[in-house]
């Protein structure tokens, strides 16, 4: 996503991209066509140490359906978690064009809900402030899942940070970049949460908390500064609690990797999350090397496709030995 006291969106094949008006990006995560949606039921808030409330019969339904959906992607070879291989080579070129698509391209435009892009470029965005990473669970993810998650998020953060360059951690208290873990029965709570944090947060994207379609498996909000719409300073990521475990990494990996900058689909992108064939469910080797190059110091904020070009070719040229 990408905006500046603003917001637009973005996801991919379990991702709908999606511009809201005010200047702030909304990243989609969807898989299969959408049934009816759960109506959600009033959360109760209680906090790690007690046992979760039973889940609402709608909430039962779709950690059913979630875990028949993992299965079926699992069956067909999908959701590989091996980061690509001898089947997958890429090079700089290819590195090049996959970032310009995914870095610099919007799917939707800005501020015109899902209205589609016009084709024209955009500029680049990333955060220029340090991420402090939180994660935050509603009341009705079990114990088991908040810790694991939490150490899954940990690893990550400390993956990011030693791709980037960037000061990337993860916090306790005062999060910049907050990820909710939230049942169907949590998301009524959680709208309190992300207004707390982005008083000016556009009412499209807030909707999603009151009726979101069940071929959205998680999304994100980043924003920009009010002094520079090209840079990021705060996000909200939003992951499903009723997934299974494999889908909530993939959404973790997809959701942050789209907030800090890579917020667009390639369906030529390969090995890749950033594609929405569903092939690759994690941060593969192609993805690591473009978190490299969005956030190589000779890159700035606010550059073109023209004025980046030419130095994404010398950073690419780097990161595969010179390949062609």
């Amino acid at each position: 996503m990408t905006a500046a006291t603003r917001q637009p969106p973005a996801a991919r094949a379990r991702t709908i991209r999606a511009a809201l008006g005010g200047g702030a990006l909304l990243a989609l995560a969807a898989c299969l066509p959408a049934g009816d949606d759960p109506r959600p039921t009033a959360p109760q808030a209680r906090p790690d140490t007690l046992s979760a409330p039973e889940p609402s019969a709608r909430s039962e339904l779709l950690s059913r359906h979630y875990a028949r959906l993992q299965s079926q992607l699992l069956a067909k070879g999908l959701l590989r978690t091996d980061g690509g291989g001898v089947d997958t080579p890429h090079t700089a070129a290819m590195l090049v064009r996959n970032f310009e698509r995914i870095a610099l391209f919007d799917e939707y435009q800005r501020g015109a809900g899902l209205t589609a892009s016009d084709g024209k470029p955009g500029v680049l965005r990333r955060w220029d402030v340090p991420v402090r990473l939180g994660i935050e669970f509603g009341a009705s993810v079990p114990t088991g899942i908040r810790r694991a998650d939490r150490a899954t998020l940990s690893r990550y953060a400390t993956r990011l940070a030693r791709l980037t360059g960037h000061p990337i951690r993860m916090v306790d208290r005062d999060p910049n970049f907050l990820v909710l873990v939230l049942g169907e029965d949590d998301r009524p709570a959680a709208k309190a949460r992300v207004r707390a944090m982005v008083p000016d947060v556009n009412p499209s994207a807030m909707r999603l908390f009151d009726r979101l379609p069940r071929a959205i498996h998680c999304f994100v909000f980043a924003f920009s500064g009010a002094d520079n719409d090209a840079a990021y300073r705060r996000a909200v990521a939003v992951v499903r609690a009723e997934h299974p475990d494999l889908l909530r990494r993939s959404c973790y990996h997809e959701e942050i990797a789209q907030g800090l900058g890579l917020p667009n689909d390639s369906p030529e992108a390969r090995p890749s999350i950033f594609n929405d064939d569903d092939e690759f469910a994690l941060l593969t080797t192609h993805d690591e090397k473009l978190m490299q190059m969005l956030y190589d110091p000779r890159l700035r904020p606010g550059m073109s496709p023209a004025q980046a070009r030419p130095i994404l070719r010398r950073i690419a040229a780097g990161l595969t030995a010179g390949a062609s």
